[in-house]
């Protein structure tokens, strides 16, 4: 099998042309290559596939096997590829998500895509569409009992479920013990991802991610919308903030008047390879 192993601020995947390999079973695949010592090493699979609706379909799946609905690093470098490695040479494409056909534009820098900016759609705060369980229209600095320990949580879909807490001091957080209770928590019936941001000034923040099946990993794009969304309905932020994950920064604006959410940020490639799948 070829692959290409990409990442967008260092949340990486392996990549797999679909128009070119055919994968039986891509949940026990994405287990497999994601193991950094047996494996390829990454935080999943993505496969680049035909679609019916859009330009290209992408389909993810976590370290652990789980399908997800959409990652926003990954269609990043999704449209990387596409561009790069001449699938289409149009600057602007469609592609078809489990949460919906997402729209990508292109910043050409010497013949590739240097960076990505993803039409992220628009955030869902219904607490039966996250899916919460809350009341009311939405769940906004609501209280939450982990552990012991009570927590406000903002509660955004952005085609997969997201809870942002805001804490003072994001680099001490202890996300390894607080994150998984979080992601089992029972107030997340599909689960959830866990951000904790710590708000700098008014266009500006810091956030950590626990993604469910995956762990902590150096940024997650939809994660970061939905960080961008709770800051703003919070009023911590203006409608147009630089998020600081630990790969690196994205650039995150609603766009109240047309209720979307546009993320800008880097797509890179890794290197490409081949491997022989029946041996891992």
């Amino acid at each position: 099998m070829k692959f290409t192993k990409m990442q967008g601020l260092g949340n990486d995947y392996v990549y797999v042309n679909c128009f070119e390999e055919k994968i039986e079973n891509p949940s026990e695949l994405a287990v497999k290559v994601s193991d950094r010592h047996f494996g390829i090493g990454s935080d999943g699979l993505i496969l680049i596939r035909p679609s019916e609706v859009a330009d290209f379909r992408m389909t993810m799946f976590n370290a652990d096997g789980s399908e997800s609905e959409m990652c926003g690093n990954g269609i990043r470098c999704v449209g990387k590829y596409v561009y790069d490695y001449g699938l289409t040479d149009k600057t602007e494409v469609s592609v078809e998500t489990l949460a919906g056909i997402k729209y990508l534009k292109f910043l050409i820098k010497d013949g590739k895509v240097d960076m990505v900016t993803v039409n992220m759609g628009e955030p869902i705060l219904k607490p039966e569409l996250v899916p919460v369980v809350g009341e009311g229209d939405s769940v906004i600095d609501s209280p939450i009992e982990v552990d012991g320990k009570e927590y406000k949580m903002t509660c955004v879909s952005m085609g997969n479920p997201h809870s942002v807490v805001f804490v003072d001091d994001v680099d001490n957080f202890p996300l390894h013990e607080v994150g998984p209770l979080f992601e089992h928590h029972k107030a997340f019936p599909r689960r959830v991802n866990a951000e904790f941001c710590q708000v700098i000034d008014r266009t500006h923040a810091k956030m950590r991610v626990w993604e469910r099946g995956t762990g902590e990993t150096l940024a997650c794009g939809t994660g970061t919308c939905a960080t961008a969304v709770a800051c703003i309905l919070n009023g911590k932020t203006e409608d147009e903030v630089t998020i600081t994950l630990l790969g690196g920064d994205l650039i995150i604006r609603w766009d109240r008047e047309k209720n979307v959410i546009y993320m800008t940020g880097p797509a890179r490639v890794v290197f490409d390879g081949e491997i022989d799948v029946t041996a891992l």
